[in-house]
């Protein structure tokens, strides 16, 4: 995520025809990354943001996640993102017997299951907001964690079942 500022929207001009103009925006020279992860069992999510996405950031991402599970073998399902197979980052999964990584095959995106819950959590935090920023960003982050952990459920993959219709009137025919 990256603050952004956009001009002002073009105006019209005297004869009534929209005024084109170039799309031009200026980008803030500090970026923010969001990372976050479910616990499908109860819906619970831990989220983190960071200046960058580094393995530094994405092991303290993993501290969190660890200090959020504190019993029990934890499952990361990730893509193959440099950071999440660095050297460093290994070197820090063996300190941490508890983690292990499972990761996505290269060219099936579609198997992370993942982009469900993020579409969910962009939804909540970020989207038609306008950030001045990172500070905006990570407190639109910590709010939409919290109102989401408030009503958490299991997560379910998939598509929920159609309602099922009962009949307002039966008719017997007899000849």
């Amino acid at each position: 995520m990256i603050p952004r500022t956009f001009p002002p929207a073009p105006a019209w001009s005297p004869d009534g025809h929209r005024i084109k103009s170039e799309l031009d925006y200026g980008r803030g020279p500090e970026k923010t990354w969001v990372f976050g992860g479910l616990r499908i069992r109860d819906g619970q999510e831990v989220t983190m943001t960071a200046p960058s996405r580094s393995s530094v950031c994405y092991q303290q991402f993993l501290e969190r996640v660890e200090q959020a599970n504190p019993t029990g073998t934890i499952w990361i399902v990730t893509d193959n993102l440099s950071a999440h197979r660095s050297v460093s980052t290994r070197a820090w999964l063996e300190d941490h017997p508890r983690i292990h990584h499972a990761f996505i095959p290269v060219g099936a995106c579609w198997l992370n299951l993942q982009e469900g819950w993020w579409r969910l959590f962009r939804k909540a935090a970020l989207a038609g907001r306008s950030f001045c920023n990172p500070h905006d960003i990570s407190y639109a982050t910590e709010l939409a964690t919290a109102q989401l952990n408030a009503h958490a459920r299991p997560w379910v993959w998939g598509r929920p079942a159609p309602p099922t219709r009962t009949r307002k009137r039966r008719y017997v025919y007899v000849l």
